[in-house]
């Protein structure tokens, strides 16, 4: 299961189960490397690489996002890009075939935000607009069915769309005038409706406008508020939503009481959410069967612990 790992300008992203790792330099120039299957390293070949590769020769790469085997990227002039592995459609190209280097998707111009699944996209336009493509089995995309498609579609007719986050196979967005809406699978409670009910078209969350940043997980998912409290809901096998057990919650319950929650992320394949607070100190709880946690052992944490000092 793969969830989110994307960047809007800065930083690395890596690609979970996935097994690669994309980097933007300072000077606007890509570099990949790890398990390069189907081309998914975007180097032209699908030899796997140790160190890191430059991907082409662009140095106007801006924002950076890894799905399941495959990758987006816009450059600063808002043009999309996509390779790796093209199961159903999920580079956005219009056909199934797989490329090892970035292909443009579309001749559009105009592409702001990224997220990317298991094998499908979703992306906010300049323009405030909603698009998704790739896999839909379980209305991920947003389209009021579940027929998979490998072109972008506009979701709906809003304009207001902010941020987006994927996980395994459903899709979170905040629209900018602070509100949530949810679709896609649901079976474990993930869109935070209330419910186990399955939507392929977007449902609001609640009647809050104050959700500021999202992170979807595998079948988890996590939000801050404006006020900088911290709320997460989905499934919790491992405790991974932070509130001291590991009952699953199907509508947003808040991580104890801090207002003072500045980012989260995700980790993927199992159930790890790491958080940042306003003071820098770093956060994380959940899974910790390989020490992903960074507190120095291997256990698992329903409650955030502080990772170093």
């Amino acid at each position: 299961s793969q969830a989110i790992k994307c960047t809007d300008g800065v930083g690395v992203v890596a690609g979970g189960t996935t097994n690669q790792v994309l980097a933007k330099k300072t000077d606007g120039t890509l570099y990949a490397w790890g398990y390069n299957y189907r081309g998914r390293l975007g180097n032209g070949n699908e030899t796997s690489q140790s160190l890191p590769v430059q991907i082409g020769a662009l140095t106007t790469w801006n924002a950076l996002c890894t799905g399941q085997q495959f990758s987006l990227a816009t450059n600063t002039s808002g043009a999309l890009y996509a390779w790796g592995y093209n199961y159903i459609g999920a580079l956005g190209t219009g056909n199934t075939t797989s490329y090892s280097s970035p292909v443009q998707v579309g001749a559009l111009t105009n592409w702001l935000t990224l997220s990317a699944g298991n094998y499908f996209a979703v992306v906010v336009k300049t323009d405030g607009t909603l698009l998704t493509w790739g896999m839909n089995y379980q209305g991920q995309l947003g389209h009021g069915n579940k027929t998979s498609i490998s072109s972008p579609v506009q979701v709906g007719g809003l304009t207001t769309w902010s941020k987006t986050a994927a996980g395994a196979q459903h899709t979170l967005a905040v629209t900018t005038d602070g509100k949530l809406y949810a679709w896609g699978y649901n079976v474990h409670g993930n869109l935070g409706t209330g419910n186990t009910t399955q939507y392929s078209s977007p449902v609001q969350v609640g009647a809050l406008t104050t959700w500021l940043k999202i992170s979807a997980g595998p079948y988890s998912s996590a939000a801050i508020k404006t006020d900088g409290t911290l709320w997460t809901w989905g499934f919790n096998n491992y405790g991974q939503l932070g509130v001291g057990n590991t009952t699953k919650y199907s509508s947003p319950v808040q991580v104890g009481a801090l207002t003072t929650w500045n980012a989260i992320a995700w980790g993927a394949p199992y159930g790890s959410l790491y958080a940042l607070k306003t003071d820098g100190t770093l956060w994380s709880w959940g899974r910790n069967n390989y020490g992903q946690l960074g507190v120095g052992n291997t256990t698992d944490y329903s409650s955030p612990v502080q990772v170093g000092a």
